[in-house]
């Protein structure tokens, strides 16, 4: 068993957390510059009455600050294709919307296409973790159920991954 103390090595604790496989979103917003977004991993529902959802950003975002000024964002959550997305917008000083098809929702906020599902809120409270900043936002507006139709990309280990459903775990 690895004790974790005050000092233990980041890169250990980073790669023992990629054991959990999680979700990839894209995190957008839109201010008077035009739309804004970046892929984020740390995504979740935290409750239903109010319906609040939660991601994580890192303190040192250019991004962020951005839609923090709007008040509001939406969470794309994306589909099992959609790996070059995720990369495109997670690279600092490039056009993350090039070639990126979109649409508002009734806050304005940028749905990509194609996405598994999509989530639009506005901000109802922020917390300093460390190096992060933990958001949670108060949905107003959810994708319609003819939109889910596709399977979600996974990340798992340092890698994308797909779903396999139990007929092909079984060959």
């Amino acid at each position: 068993m690895t004790v974790l103390g005050t000092d233990f090595d980041p890169r250990v604790f980073r790669d023992t957390l990629g054991h959990y496989a999680s979700g990839i979103t894209i995190i957008t917003g839109t201010d008077e510059e035009g739309p804004i977004g970046f892929t984020c991993q740390s995504f979740y529902s935290v409750s239903m009455d109010p319906p609040l959802v939660s991601f994580s950003v890192m303190t040192n975002s250019t991004t962020y600050p951005r839609i923090r000024e709007t008040g509001r964002f939406a969470v794309n959550v994306l589909s099992h294709d959609q790996h070059t997305v995720s990369n495109q917008f997670a690279k600092k000083g490039t056009d993350k919307w090039a070639g990126i098809d979109w649409q508002p929702t009734q806050a304005g906020n940028p749905v990509i296409a194609d996405t598994l599902m999509w989530l639009d809120c506005e901000i109802w409270a922020e917390h300093e973790a460390g190096d992060h900043q933990i958001v949670i936002g108060r949905v107003n507006e959810i994708s319609p159920a003819e939109w889910h139709r596709h399977e979600p990309l996974l990340f798992f280990k340092g890698r994308y991954r797909h779903l396999r459903d139990a007929d092909d775990l079984a060959s």
